[in-house]
Protein backbone atom coordinates (compact mmCIF):
# COMPACT_ATOMS: atom_id res chain seq x y z
CA UNK A 1 0.00 0.00 0.00
CA UNK A 2 1.49 3.34 -0.97
CA UNK A 3 1.52 6.35 1.35
CA UNK A 4 -1.61 7.99 -0.10
CA UNK A 5 -3.60 4.75 0.05
CA UNK A 6 -2.41 4.24 3.62
CA UNK A 7 -3.53 7.73 4.66
CA UNK A 8 -6.95 7.17 3.04
CA UNK A 9 -7.29 3.77 4.71
CA UNK A 10 -6.33 5.10 8.14
CA UNK A 11 -8.75 8.04 7.77
CA UNK A 12 -11.64 5.71 6.84
CA UNK A 13 -10.85 3.29 9.67
CA UNK A 14 -10.65 6.10 12.23
CA UNK A 15 -13.89 7.65 10.92
CA UNK A 16 -15.72 4.33 11.17
CA UNK A 17 -14.36 3.68 14.65
CA UNK A 18 -15.25 7.12 15.99
CA UNK A 19 -18.71 6.81 14.47
CA UNK A 20 -19.20 3.31 15.93
CA UNK A 21 -18.07 4.56 19.34
CA UNK A 22 -20.79 7.19 19.17
CA UNK A 23 -18.44 10.08 19.80
CA UNK A 24 -20.60 13.18 20.15
CA UNK A 25 -17.57 15.43 19.72
CA UNK A 26 -16.55 13.69 16.50
CA UNK A 27 -20.12 13.81 15.18
CA UNK A 28 -20.23 17.53 15.94
CA UNK A 29 -16.93 18.00 14.13
CA UNK A 30 -18.22 16.17 11.05
CA UNK A 31 -21.35 18.34 11.07
CA UNK A 32 -19.25 21.48 11.47
CA UNK A 33 -17.14 20.37 8.50
CA UNK A 34 -20.28 19.90 6.39
CA UNK A 35 -21.49 23.36 7.35
CA UNK A 36 -18.11 25.01 6.82
CA UNK A 37 -17.64 23.55 3.34
CA UNK A 38 -21.17 24.02 2.04
CA UNK A 39 -21.78 26.64 -0.63
CA UNK A 40 -22.43 30.10 0.73
CA UNK A 41 -20.87 33.46 -0.02
CA UNK A 42 -17.88 31.34 -1.04
CA UNK A 43 -18.33 28.27 -3.20
CA UNK A 44 -17.28 24.88 -1.80
CA UNK A 45 -14.46 24.84 -4.35
CA UNK A 46 -13.04 28.09 -3.02
CA UNK A 47 -13.31 26.91 0.57
CA UNK A 48 -11.45 23.72 -0.34
CA UNK A 49 -8.70 25.80 -1.98
CA UNK A 50 -8.38 27.80 1.24
CA UNK A 51 -8.13 24.53 3.16
CA UNK A 52 -5.42 23.31 0.78
CA UNK A 53 -3.34 26.38 1.61
CA UNK A 54 -3.89 26.01 5.34
CA UNK A 55 -3.01 22.30 5.11
CA UNK A 56 0.26 23.03 3.34
CA UNK A 57 1.18 25.85 5.74
CA UNK A 58 0.29 23.58 8.67
CA UNK A 59 2.11 20.53 7.24
CA UNK A 60 -0.88 18.19 7.62
CA UNK A 61 -0.42 15.48 4.98
CA UNK A 62 -3.79 13.85 5.57
CA UNK A 63 -5.43 17.28 5.35
CA UNK A 64 -3.58 18.07 2.12
CA UNK A 65 -4.70 14.83 0.53
CA UNK A 66 -8.31 15.22 1.63
CA UNK A 67 -8.69 18.86 0.62
CA UNK A 68 -6.86 18.52 -2.71
CA UNK A 69 -9.16 15.63 -3.60
CA UNK A 70 -12.22 17.51 -2.36
CA UNK A 71 -11.19 20.63 -4.28
CA UNK A 72 -10.89 18.59 -7.46
CA UNK A 73 -14.31 17.00 -6.89
CA UNK A 74 -15.72 20.50 -6.36
CA UNK A 75 -14.36 21.57 -9.77
CA UNK A 76 -10.97 23.06 -8.94
CA UNK A 77 -8.33 22.76 -11.62
CA UNK A 78 -4.73 21.67 -11.20
CA UNK A 79 -3.67 25.28 -11.74
CA UNK A 80 -6.02 26.57 -9.02
CA UNK A 81 -4.74 24.02 -6.52
CA UNK A 82 -1.16 24.87 -7.47
CA UNK A 83 -1.82 28.55 -6.78
CA UNK A 84 -3.30 27.66 -3.38
CA UNK A 85 -0.10 25.72 -2.65
CA UNK A 86 1.97 28.70 -3.81
CA UNK A 87 0.09 31.08 -1.49
CA UNK A 88 0.79 28.65 1.36
CA UNK A 89 4.49 28.69 0.50
CA UNK A 90 4.49 32.48 0.69
CA UNK A 91 2.62 32.44 4.00
CA UNK A 92 4.55 29.53 5.51
CA UNK A 93 8.04 30.28 4.24
CA UNK A 94 10.72 27.58 3.93
CA UNK A 95 8.90 24.89 5.95
CA UNK A 96 5.89 25.19 3.64
CA UNK A 97 8.09 24.29 0.67
CA UNK A 98 8.61 20.89 2.30
CA UNK A 99 4.85 20.44 2.69
CA UNK A 100 4.36 21.56 -0.89
CA UNK A 101 6.34 18.52 -2.06
CA UNK A 102 3.70 16.23 -0.60
CA UNK A 103 0.89 18.36 -2.02
CA UNK A 104 2.46 17.95 -5.48
CA UNK A 105 2.51 14.16 -5.02
CA UNK A 106 -1.21 14.18 -4.24
CA UNK A 107 -1.92 16.49 -7.19
CA UNK A 108 -0.11 14.02 -9.47
CA UNK A 109 -2.57 11.32 -8.42
CA UNK A 110 -5.59 13.56 -9.05
CA UNK A 111 -4.30 15.07 -12.30
CA UNK A 112 -1.66 12.58 -13.59
CA UNK A 113 -1.27 14.25 -16.98
CA UNK A 114 -0.26 17.59 -15.42
CA UNK A 115 2.75 16.34 -13.48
Amino acid sequence: MDKLEEITHKRKVAHARMTKLGSKVYAAFVEMERAAFSNGALAKRDKELIAVGISVAGNCESCMQWHIEQAAQAGATFEQVLEAVEVAIEMGGGPATVSARFALEVMDTVWPAKG
